[in-house]
């Protein structure tokens, strides 16, 4: 029998996870002079944004699939670019093929996406640029509280105060634009996108970003914003822009442990947090599964709010009305992931061929109209599967060609929707058929798609908790629900990165501005942290 380690290791802070958010925090800490530590319970860095060897000779990412909403000041202040940051853009953008045997393709260009939508309708065509400059207003006054400390409502000091004079001055700046920034916050997709246009293909295609990665349909309130936070990001400076990271996700994940590792910041992998361990109400370190602990008067979670409070802390250690607030957390999910080794691309009927084409570039949409997606949600909120799948895939092979061998492909499903609860069976027994199904839908738009198939890897929502630690395989560490956001996230009176335990904080998704790989919870944590040092606080 091999004995424990029972060896303790004092520093300045232990950031809890390598995600991409806790690579971020550490970075931020360690530039300021502290000693950092991060600990990842995996043997590779970035959590749910990272690039494995699924199958021989292909860079797959596991989860994360597409690059747009990560901070820019992040990729400057940290100079990304010199570790190996590299985004390549995604021209064009999105490919939906319909049962008819037609097609939209959008993300060309201007011109091009009207010439696309008149296919369908005239009207859409005129109406397509009002609706992208609707969101260009509405981003423009809500962009900036992505990097903001939100104000804490319980508190009411006079810094609390003054924050929420600053944001109102701010609204009522943008005082004629107020009306479509509470439709976005509140409303639902489908009001949205009715309001604009008319033709299903165009509303269905747009719709699939109010639902990925959420337990709603389209027409359910709060869908809006979620069709809003994945519009937020800019590649190279074009705001909306996705595009792939070279070698896959795990490239950004990459880049930042280099940078911190240049910094001074010490990563150790297939080092499981066990507990997180404190002393008279603060937090005194670390403790890991194989028995060492670290010692730090900073602790920064970068896991999930019920991972970190439920998981890692004994009950008695927080205030019972902050337990029953983190005990309400919505983590409601409905994403699966498969991941699949191509002989070839697929050849749609819409557009035929086997070489690499303009569709091939950007996301495959399979969902036809919006109620499509509708009848895909009613099945998933009685606790099925569903019988038609909504389909989001992409074929990062296509543009960046590191990724796959040659003459070979790499494609990323991602569908919606499987919920976490099943009502009858369990994941592990109907994963695989549930994948049979999906590839089945998107054969019956390329014939060829499954003869070309040569692996595949398939992760259900059980997979994605068990795996990486996402609390009911929410992979935005909670809905991003109105409830659930800015100074509601976590739980109200606990949104600006501390927590009740003294020197711990949650610098994950769980925190403000919440999911997608963005950086900003990361960033926002450490300013935070680092103000509290310099004050004497921690």
């Amino acid at each position: 029998m091999i004995a424990r380690t029972t060896r303790t290791y004092r520093l300045d802070a232990v950031v809890i996870g390598a995600g991409h958010n806790g690579l971020v925090t550490a970075c931020y800490l360690a530039r300021a002079g502290l000693r950092v530590l991060v600990l990842e319970a995996r043997g590779v860095v970035g959590g749910a944004c990272v690039t494995e060897e699924v199958f021989p000779g292909y860079k797959v990412s596991v989860c994360a699939y597409v690059n747009s909403l990560f901070r820019p000041e992040i990729v400057e202040e940290l100079r990304l670019r010199q570790y190996g940051y590299q985004v390549l853009e995604r021209v064009p953008a999105s490919f939906t093929p319909t049962p008819d045997g037609r097609y939209l393709l959008l993300g060309s260009d201007e011109p091009s996406d009207r010439r696309e939508i008149a296919k369908f309708s005239a009207r859409d065509a005129e109406q397509y640029a009002k609706y992208e400059q609707m969101l260009l207003r509405v981003a423009d006054l809500i962009e900036p509280m992505l990097l903001k400390t939100p104000p804490n409502l319980v508190a009411r000091t006079w810094s609390d105060v003054w924050e929420f004079l600053r944001l109102g001055r701010r609204l009522l700046g943008h005082e004629r634009h107020l009306p479509d920034t509470v439709d976005i916050l509140t409303g639902s997709a489908t009001r949205i996108l009715d309001r604009y246009f008319e033709s299903e293909v165009l509303k269905a295609t747009l719709a699939t970003d109010a639902i990925i990665g959420a337990m709603a349909s389209p027409s359910s309130p709060g869908t809006a914003y979620v069709l809003f936070h994945h519009v937020m990001g800019e590649t190279n400076g074009r705001r909306g822009v996705w595009a792939y990271m070279r070698g896959g996700m795990g490239g950004l994940s990459e880049s930042l442990a280099a940078a911190a590792r240049d910094l001074g910041v010490e990563i150790r992998c297939q080092a499981r947090a066990s507990r997180i361990l404190t002393r008279g109400g603060a937090v005194s370190g670390v403790g890991l599964e194989s028995g060492e602990s670290f010692e730090a008067p900073i602790v920064a979670s970068c896991a999930d709010p019920n991972v970190t409070f439920r998981r890692l802390l004994a009950e008695d250690e927080l205030p019972e009305d902050f337990l029953r607030l983190v005990r309400k957390i919505n983590y409601d999910s409905a994403s699966l992931k498969i991941n699949l080794a191509l002989a070839e691309l697929p050849s749609f009927a819409a557009l035929p061929g086997t070489q690499p084409g303009p569709h091939h570039r950007g996301t495959i949409h399979i969902c036809p109209t919006m109620d499509y997606i509708e009848q895909a949600f009613d099945d998933a909120k009685h606790g099925q599967a569903s019988r038609e799948p909504v389909l989001e895939c992409t074929i990062p092979s296509v543009v960046d060609e590191t990724v796959a061998p040659p003459g070979r492909h790499l494609m990323s499903m991602f569908v919606q929707y499987a919920p976490y609860q099943l009502r009858e069976g369990h994941w592990d027994e109907q994963k695989e058929r549930f994948a049979d199904r999906c590839l089945d839908k998107l054969g019956e738009y390329a014939p060829n798609f499954r003869g070309a198939v040569i692996a595949r890897q398939v992760l259900s929502p059980l997979d994605l908790e068990r795996e990486f630690s996402l609390t009911g395989g929410n992979i935005f560490h909670g809905a991003m629900d109105l409830n659930q956001l800015f100074f509601l996230r976590p739980v109200l009176g606990w949104a600006r990165y501390r927590t009740p335990i003294r020197g711990l904080y949650l610098c994950g998704s769980g925190a403000h501005p919440g999911g997608g790989v963005m950086g900003a919870p990361g960033r926002n944590a450490a300013r935070e942290i680092l103000r509290d040092r310099a004050r004497g606080r921690v």
